[in-house]
């Protein structure tokens, strides 16, 4: 029974955070302070009065960052445009041609069940990584608190490498997607026009090029881009389903042709085939950890710095809603994905149409545009909508890559970390950072100039490094029997189906990354090879000579506070355990 009067208990509740300042202030404000003193205890008092009045703040002090922003970022806001960045009916119908051939409409959309039900488990398995820890690293941090003390250096940098080349791809393949599509119209107008690798090279520049300029001198109109984006997506897809469905009527497709055809013009067995057909799904689904990343630039100032901040640490209550968005923004594209898919196959023809399709210099999503509507004008009036969301969703992975970019530099994960990490004081955003990423895609783009199949070697490179980068902390949590995250994270898995989403994810991941590494057919040149693995020959080349000149000597980890992290109440294990302690601690007792 206590022996305080309830009066007196509310009293104390209600003044205890003004008593916890004063003291603070008395504390630690020197006799005679300095400019920087004034500064220093002016942020760091409204700080912790922030935390005292928001349980958001308090956690984002816990997980050692600043919680500086309004929360006014609504959850609702947030899956537009985690829907907008994934924008997987836009994504999958643009990428068909890498499913057509290699299994025909069972790969279309059956494949995408099947990618859709292993990456729902991949998203659902890091939900709770980010209700634990939502933190704008994301993978490569969440690796860094629960990894073995003396390998949280090298695994942590191995993750962060991965992660950033993965979105490095994926910008890449936005371009790639977006410069297929316009060179599909031109060739649907000009029969008789012979598209040169260096053409598309080119507009595969322009287009990254424009969504370089977005990031670059339009940041503060980024927010009503994304908007717009997630408008024009929405839009986009109920107008394409519409008219397509009326203007192809009665001429539809059978059900047997759409649900149950098969074919296989790869050169390899059926199985194989048909596996490697879910590059197109893994493709349209990939990319959800942007949710953790951030989808949007935020900048902000103190009088000594810049920081560039995620937007999950925007959202109210961010470690229960972030989970339900990253899970939800799958879901939804599976949903929008089928139905578009499916729409298009009823449309496209029967089994001499789909040849057709298949073998269209317009491309198989144009080509079917036009089977249905029967009109050229027609045909690319509604290629604009996928056209423009290929642009919306390349200018936001651009921000999104930048922003992993800049976040690893600042941890000291690059070379030349202190280069790319440095805000411009004018922009205020890490330009040095956006010039590596469009300097990076740029090099991505040579291999149109050396390789037939350079749109399967990068959309094969993003699709395998994301998914990678995804499997490396589920594994470790697994290896370490599921007991490192903490036992009172807002999402938690029951622990039967935690273990089921997480082994069914990891051997995605595991099939994936051996089969996309696969020629797109056979026989196998120098000119149809996937230089998929050349890509990532080099990107480790590069990734273990920066780790012996620099990283093992120089790279602790994630910049935050790792002890607060590992201190929280973890499952099974003692919290007195030495092998739990932090790598600090360790590195310091040896």
């Amino acid at each position: 029974m206590s022996c305080i009067s309830p009066s007196l208990a509310t009293l104390i509740s209600r003044n205890l955070r003004y008593l916890i300042l004063w003291h603070y202030t008395i504390a630690c404000f020197p006799l005679f302070p300095n400019e920087a003193d004034s500064r220093r205890l002016k942020f760091e008092y409204k700080t912790l009065s922030n935390a005292m009045d928001d349980p958001d703040a308090a956690e984002l002090a816990r997980l050692g960052h600043r919680s500086e922003l309004k929360r006014s970022f609504s959850p609702l806001s947030m899956l537009g445009l985690a829907f907008a960045i994934l924008n997987s009916w836009t994504a999958l119908s643009a990428s068909l041609s890498l499913a057509l051939p290699s299994g025909g409409s069972t790969s279309v959309l059956w494949g995408l069940i099947t990618a859709g039900v292993c990456n729902l488990c991949l998203a659902t398995s890091l939900a709770e990584f980010l209700s634990a820890y939502p933190t704008a690293g994301g993978q490569y941090h969440w690796v860094a608190v629960i990894s073995w003390p003396s390998w949280v250096p090298l695994l942590s940098w191995i993750t962060g490498w991965i992660n950033v080349s993965g979105w490095i791809a994926l910008v890449a393949a936005g371009g790639l997607l977006g410069s297929q599509l316009i060179l599909g119209a031109i060739s649907l107008f000009n029969p008789n026009y012979v598209s040169q690798r260096w053409h598309q090279f080119l507009i595969y520049i322009g287009y990254n090029l424009l969504a370089f300029l977005i990031n670059a001198f339009m940041t503060g109109a980024l927010p009503l881009i994304n908007r717009s984006a997630f408008i024009w997506s929405i839009l986009g897809f109920f107008v394409i389903c519409a008219t397509v469905l009326s203007t192809a009527s009665p001429n539809y497709s059978s059900a047997e042709f759409v649900f149950t055809d098969f074919r296989n013009e790869t050169g390899w067995p059926d199985g194989i085939a048909w596996l490697l057909g879910l590059l197109q799904a893994g493709l349209g689904l990939t990319g959800f950890d942007a949710v953790a990343h951030s989808l949007s630039p935020i900048f902000h100032f103190t009088n000594l710095e810049a920081n560039w901040t995620s937007v999950i640490e925007e959202i109210p209550n961010a470690a229960v809603e972030g989970p339900k968005i990253m899970i939800a923004c799958v879901a939804i594209g599976i949903f929008t994905g089928f139905i578009f898919l499916m729409v298009l196959l009823f449309v496209a023809g029967q089994i001499d149409g789909l040849e057709g399709v298949i073998s269209s210099s317009a491309g198989p999503l144009l080509q079917i545009f036009y089977n249905a509507t029967q009109s050229k004008a027609g045909a690319v009036c509604l290629l604009m909508f996928p056209l423009v969301c290929m642009l919306f969703a390349t200018t936001s992975v651009m921000t999104t890559s930048t922003r992993m970019t800049y976040a690893f530099a600042r941890d000291g994960g690059l070379p030349l970390s202190s280069t790319f990490s440095r805000i411009h004081p004018t922009l205020g955003l890490p330009l040095n950072a956006l010039y590596l990423t469009v300097s990076l895609v740029v090099i991505f783009g040579c291999i149109f100039l050396g390789s037939d199949s350079a749109f399967n070697a990068i959309i094969s490179a993003s699709v395998v490094a994301l998914g990678v980068s995804y499997g490396i902390p589920i594994a470790i949590n697994c290896l370490r029997g599921r007991k490192m995250l903490p036992i009172s994270r807002a999402f938690k898995l029951p622990e039967w189906f935690g273990w089921v989403a997480n082994l069914i994810g990891l051997a995605y991941v595991i099939v994936t990354t051996v089969l996309f590494l696969f020629p797109p057919e056979l026989p196998v040149t120098g000119s149809n090879m996937n230089y998929c693995i050349v890509v990532f020959f080099i990107i480790l080349v590069i990734s273990i000579m920066q780790w012996f000149i620099d990283g093992k000597k120089n790279y602790n980890g994630p910049r935050f506070d790792i002890d607060n992290l590992q201190n929280a109440v973890v499952e099974g294990i003692d919290a007195n355990h030495e092998e739990e302690g932090s790598f600090e601690a360790e590195k310091a007792t040896k």
